[in-house]
């Protein structure tokens, strides 16, 4: 009997012993939760009369390291040696960023495709691209939103729902204002002015001349546009309609050059006829083009933007989106040294033109 009370009360106290260890042990600890995945935006979420595209499926990449490839038009020549340049500025300020540009030597859009369709192979982060045509890149870029790549454009847009925001380097209205402003201070308000533009169908060629022509007929109505003669994008025939003009029209004190090969042309017309001076040019190409009549007092200035800013601000938008500080909607863009740039819909705005002289025109190589 009392080995049986014994045994009861050893069972008791061994069961109270597992009661008591069991209320004083800490609760299991709470197993982490798995990071959410970002969800890709739903259609009703999205600003009213948005287009731009969205990546599908993107994973988490705030505060991660960013592979970014950028594949501009082709590599090889001064323009996009300088947006790279500005890219690599940026990469290096914002840090955790592997960063290259590679493209094709020839300006082709089927050798473009191929680079792009490559680094969407390897899984990078992040594509960055100038157009050789709008549409034909767009099924490419397609691809890598699908498989959560973002992807930004700049100088050269694609169709708007191949990529997620496009760099645009200055406005239509602006460069027509900067153009109109360059040739009336060294004209004046009342002169006959003339322009060579690339081809009398040219896309952007045509917006510009237009903004011209709205801005000059409302703030220098007196500014008398005489004719607008094509060059073709070739320089000696940009050569030859000057020559044309000076000889049709012999009080014209202006001659816009509309394109890279046009402003250069126009300024060897006017350096050959003795008339550096007395006729003013007044155009947009590049620095390296420009640079000997700069030198030599034919050309004063050089009207385009700063290829070094646009690169540099493309890359912020990129590390912007990935951080989830940029999305559809939002109206501006903390971009480092640039300050904030706006946007429009989804093109970010670099800002107005940039206007090189004999002051800094040396200080650009491209």
């Amino acid at each position: 009997m009392k080995k049986a009370l014994l045994t009861r009360s050893l069972s008791l106290l061994a069961l109270t012993g597992l009661l008591l260890a069991a209320c004083a042990a800490p609760p299991p600890a709470a197993q982490p939760a798995a990071p959410a995945q970002p969800q890709p935006l739903a259609e009703s979420q999205l600003p009213a009369g948005w287009k731009a595209g969205i990546p599908k499926n993107a994973p988490d990449r705030k505060g991660k390291k960013l592979v970014i490839r950028d594949v501009p038009k082709l590599i090889g020549i001064g323009y996009f040696a300088a947006t790279t340049k500005g890219m690599e500025e940026a990469a290096k300020e914002l840090g955790n960023i592997d960063f290259k540009t590679d493209a094709p030597t020839e300006a082709k859009i089927e050798k473009q495709i191929e680079f792009i369709d490559n680094f969407i192979t390897q899984g990078v982060d992040v594509i960055l691209f100038a157009s050789n045509d709008p549409v034909a890149i767009a099924p490419v870029l397609r691809k890598a939103l699908d498989q959560g790549i973002i992807v930004v454009g700049y100088d050269a847009d694609a169709q708007e729902d191949a990529r997620q925001f496009f760099v645009n380097q200055a406005t239509f209205e602006a460069i027509g204002q900067a153009l109109i402003e360059d040739m009336v201070s060294q004209v004046g308000e009342d002169a006959e002015v003339a322009i060579v533009t690339s081809s009398l169908t040219a896309p952007n060629q045509n917006r510009w001349i237009e903004e011209m022509k709205k801005y000059a007929s409302s703030k220098y109505p007196k500014l008398n546009i005489v004719t607008i003669l094509p060059s073709e994008e070739d320089q000696q025939l940009a050569f030859k309609a000057t020559q044309d003009i000076m000889k049709t029209y012999p009080n014209v004190k202006g001659v816009f050059g509309l394109s890279s090969v046009a402003f250069p042309g126009a300024a060897d017309a006017v350096k050959q006829a003795g008339k550096c001076g007395q006729i003013a040019v007044v155009g947009l190409s590049t620095p390296n083009q420009m640079r000997p009549f700069v030198k030599e007092g034919c050309v004063k200035s050089v009207v385009l933007w700063n290829p070094i800013d646009l690169g540099y601000a493309a890359v912020y938008a990129a590390r912007a989106i990935a951080d989830g500080e940029l999305k559809p909607g939002a109206t501006s863009l903390k971009a480092g040294r640039l300050g904030e740039l706006k946007i429009n819909g989804s093109e970010i705005l670099l800002g107005p033109p940039f206007i090189f002289n004999k002051d800094n025109i040396d200080n650009f190589d491209f």
